[in-house]
C-alpha cells in the first residue's frame, strides 16, 4: 500500500486509536481492583471517624474489625435482614428503591465499653449528591460525631460540609425533642443558638442555604427509618411521630 495515499493515513489512525483504546482498557481493567480496596477503606476511614477514631485509610481494615462490633442490615420496620450484607448495601441505589423495598445498613461500635449507632446518609446537595456518616451514642439522642461529603458542590460554599469546623457542630447536638420526638439536626440559617446542644439546630455555612438545607433532609429521611429499630432494641423510648 502506498504510505502517500489517504487510504494508507486512514487505516494507520485506526489502528494507532485501537492499540491506544486496548491500552487504556487494560489499564482500566488492572486499576480495578485497587480502586475497589481504596472505596472500601475510605468508608471504613469515614465510619471510624465518626467515633473520634482517626486513621489513614490505608490502615484502616484493623482499627474497623476491632471497633466495629456489628454491623446489620435493617428493612423498613427496623427487623435484621440475614440475606443482606450491611457493608455492601449501596444507598445510591437503595433510594431509587420505595421505602419499603430499602435495606438500611447500621454499625455498632464499641470504643471502651461504650456503645455507638452508626448510620450512613445520602441525599442531594446544590448540584449533586451528598452523603456521610453520623454516630449516635447509647442513648440514640446525642451525636457522638459526623462526617459528609459530596460529588460536586461549590468550592468555598456548599463544600464547605467536609470541613472539619462544620463536621464538629454537630458533636453533642440532639436528635430528639424535649418529649422524645424525633425532629433530627436543621442546618440553620443565621443560627443564635451558640454551644446550646439541646435546640436540634446548628449554624449553616454561610452562601450554601440549599447545600445546608439537603444536610438538613439528608439527616432527617435517613435516621427516621431507624426508629423502629431504636424502639425495639434499646431501652431509649423514642416517641412516635
Amino acid at each position: 500500500m502506498d504510505r502517500n495515499s489517504n487510504a494508507y493515513t486512514f487505516l494507520f489512525v485506526i489502528l494507532l486509536i485501537a492499540i491506544v483504546a486496548s491500552a487504556l482498557a487494560l489499564t482500566a481493567t488492572s486499576l480495578q481492583p485497587a480502586q475497589a480496596e481504596n472505596v472500601t477503606n475510605e468508608k471504613m476511614q469515614n465510619i471510624l471517624g465518626t467515633v473520634g477514631i482517626e486513621v489513614a485509610r490505608d490502615s484502616a481494615q484493623i482499627p474497623f474489625d476491632k471497633y466495629i462490633v456489628e454491623r446489620i442490615a435493617l428493612d423498613s420496620k427496623g427487623q435484621e435482614r440475614s440475606d443482606v450484607d450491611a457493608f455492601s448495601v449501596d444507598l445510591k441505589k437503595e433510594l431509587k428503591k420505595d421505602v419499603e423495598e430499602q435495606s438500611f445498613p447500621l454499625y455498632v461500635a464499641d470504643i471502651d465499653g461504650a456503645k455507638y449507632y452508626i448510620v450512613p446518609l445520602r441525599g442531594k446537595g446544590l448540584w449533586d449528591a451528598i452523603w456521610g456518616y453520623v454516630a449516635l451514642k447509647d442513648d440514640v439522642n446525642t451525636i457522638k460525631g459526623a462526617v459528609f461529603d459530596h460529588k460536586g458542590e461549590t468550592p468555598g460554599l456548599g463544600a464547605e460540609i467536609t470541613q472539619m469546623w462544620f463536621k464538629k457542630s454537630f458533636d453533642n447536638e440532639k436528635i430528639l425533642d424535649s418529649s422524645g420526638n424525633f425532629v433530627g439536626v436543621d442546618v440553620q440559617k443565621g443560627y443564635q443558638g451558640g454551644d446550646n446542644k439541646a435546640d436540634n439546630a446548628v449554624d449553616a455555612i454561610s452562601g450554601a442555604t440549599i447545600t445546608g438545607d439537603g444536610v438538613t433532609k439528608m439527616i432527617t429521611e435517613r435516621l427516621q427509618n431507624y426508629l423502629p429499630y431504636f424502639q425495639n432494641n434499646t431501652n431509649v423510648k423514642v416517641a412516635s411521630n
